[in-house]
């Protein structure tokens, strides 16, 4: 794929909805590889769909956790996914082969997890009301140090290339750490005007340049130079480049990100799916895109490198893209789009080999047709390596191989497969043994049942449910060798003694407001709901009644 044909020679952000991507699961969180060929989203019921962005089709699933995930990182290869859930666990994936390496154990709720740019063996965790935790894959962590003590609410983020961490906190305070030995390089507060603070929410780092956002709680998105913040120094003051915020709505952020070029910012309403998009150079606003009213929003993502959005709102993942418009002259300079049918006046020598009433050019330099044209050295995509770099990252994962779902196959197809597969040299299949565990922890082999002992033949009533059933297993099937033979991962405990020990995820504690609600008005609403139990209760005895009297007639009548 030439991405530089792909460049609009206009604008570089998106302008119109170009559809959904339905995850089966409802979706909470997404994350782009580095290239933005593959799509990871994160969903409630613990599962990671891995999606191919070129095809818009799944390419894997991951059965990750078993709680909600809400936290996802690529590493740079793209061959390794980091994943935090609402149950204090982070796990590292193979995302080629789906096994799982490494599990985490926090005594917090995780908020977000981050791999390290450049090192694929350092990742950062951000733990509820604790300071943030530098880990590495064999389970070694130090934490990043405070500020403050009695200020708690850590936000945490790698800078660009890895070498700094920087770190806000509720009462407006960046620090800026020396990544090899937490020093602090950088200090500044972020104020609101005078000696009033605000509380730091997010931390975002543009792909390109030096530049990184700061999403404050007064509603207003900060965009610093991340060389003039080191170089002020320890409580510096540094100038933000420019301020965006909705001067008429006065919107709350839920996210903000960069584009894949550094140029826009795009930030995403708390309050609904509203998209509003700004040029960072001049700091105007030029788009707002607008979702279904009355979805909340809860992740915005920008492509890595090409002018599209990916936002996640009623368990849906909607896709923002540019206008594809057919430009025919492109191709053709002379061609030109007619409104309606015209005679056309042919001319005397069109269609003669030689036109005689054509003037010799002379003037024209002379064709030079001995030119050598290299078509054997490959360049780089610019879109795909760093200002540091000199060529393209060579073990990336960019794409995953899909298998093919015969849905109904041939009599003998299966046999013949095999058979080939053994006159091939390759390992005949051998029935599946699944062990079952009592009570007094003995184990037992129990075969399982072939596939051509095929259960009954479903009625027409059941087809759809059948149906669904057969492709979750083949999903499962596809995302790598059997459970049976998948090696248990050890769970690592991460000691944090300082860390909360009973705090619930955020994601789990929205609903305690409705919970208490429903809680004062329990007396009407048990009624009620009894009330339509038993009305479902009658409705499904009288299909059954109904059922049983056409049954005994039939017997009657026989």
């Amino acid at each position: 794929m030439n991405l530089e044909l792909l460049e609009s020679f206009g604008q570089n952000f998106p302008e119109d909805f170009d559809g959904t991507l339905d995850c089966v699961s409802i979706a909470i969180t997404c994350a782009f590889n580095r290239q933005g060929t593959l799509l990871a989203v994160g969903c409630n019921d613990g599962r990671i769909v891995v999606w191919d962005f070129l095809t818009r089709g799944i390419a894997k699933f991951i059965n990750a956790h078993v709680h909600p995930v809400c936290s996802l990182s690529w590493n740079r290869s793209g061959k390794k996914l980091l994943s935090a859930a609402t149950d204090n666990t982070v796990a590292i994936w193979d995302v080629l082969s789906g096994d799982n390496d490494k599990v985490f154990r926090f005594p917090s709720p995780v908020l977000k997890v981050q791999w390290h740019p450049r090192n694929s063996t350092q990742f950062l965790v951000c733990p509820l009301k604790h300071a943030a935790v530098l880990m590495t894959v064999k389970g070694d962590h130090k934490v990043v140090p405070l500020d403050d003590d009695s200020d708690l609410n850590i936000i945490a983020s790698f800078d660009r290339r890895g070498r700094y961490i920087y770190t806000g906190n509720a009462k407006g305070r960046i620090l800026a750490f020396n990544i090899d030995n937490l020093e602090i390089a950088a200090s500044f507060r972020v104020t609101t005007g005078g000696l009033n603070t605000t509380a730091i929410k997010s931390l975002e780092f543009a792909r390109r340049g030096e530049c990184f956002l700061v999403n404050s709680a007064d509603r207003i998105i900060r965009v610093y130079e991340s060389r003039e913040v080191l170089t002020c120094g320890k409580d510096g003051e540094p100038e933000p480049m420019q301020k965006l915020q909705d001067l008429v709505n006065k919107t709350l952020w839920k996210k903000c990100c960069f584009s894949g070029d550094g140029e826009y910012i795009v930030a995403g309403s708390a309050r609904q799916h509203s998209l509003y998009i700004w040029e960072k150079a001049v700091g105007n606003l030029v788009k707002i895109l607008h979702g279904t009213k009355g979805e909340l929003l809860l992740d915005v993502v920008w492509h890595p490198v090409r002018p599209i959005i990916a936002s996640i709102s009623s368990g849906l993942v909607s896709i923002w893209a540019q206008n594809q418009v057919e430009n025919w002259s492109a191709f053709a300079p002379d061609f030109k789009e007619l409104d309606e049918n015209v005679e056309y006046d042919e001319r005397e020598s069109e269609f003669d080999l030689e036109d005689e009433d054509k003037e010799k050019e002379e003037s024209k330099a002379p064709v030079e047709e001995d030119t050598e044209v290299d078509v054997c050295t490959v360049e780089p995509i610019q879109a795909f390596v760093s200002s540091d770099e000199d060529e393209e990252d060579k073990e990336a994962l960019l794409f995953l191989p899909v298998s093919p779902d015969v849905e109904e196959p041939e009599d003998g197809w299966q046999a013949s497969s095999e058979a080939k597969r053994t006159s091939q040299g390759a390992i005949p299949r051998v029935p599946f043994i699944r062990t079952v565990v009592n009570n007094d922890d003995q184990t037992t082999a129990v075969p399982e049942k072939k596939k051509s002992q095929a259960p009954e033949t479903p009625t027409t009533g059941d087809k759809r449910t059948r149906h669904s059933h057969d492709s979750d297993k083949k999903r499962n099937q596809s995302d790598g060798p059997p459970s049976g033979k998948k090696k248990k991962t050890k769970m690592m405990d991460i000691d944090l003694p300082d860390a909360p020990r009973d705090e619930i995820h955020p994601i789990l504690n929205v609903k305690k407001p409705q919970e208490k609600t429903h809680s004062k008005k329990s007396k009407p609403q048990k009624s009620k709901s009894s009330k339509q139990e038993k009305s479902r209760h009658k409705d499904r005895n009288k299909g059954d009644d109904g059922a049983g009297e056409n049954a005994g007639k039939g017997r009657q009548y026989y």
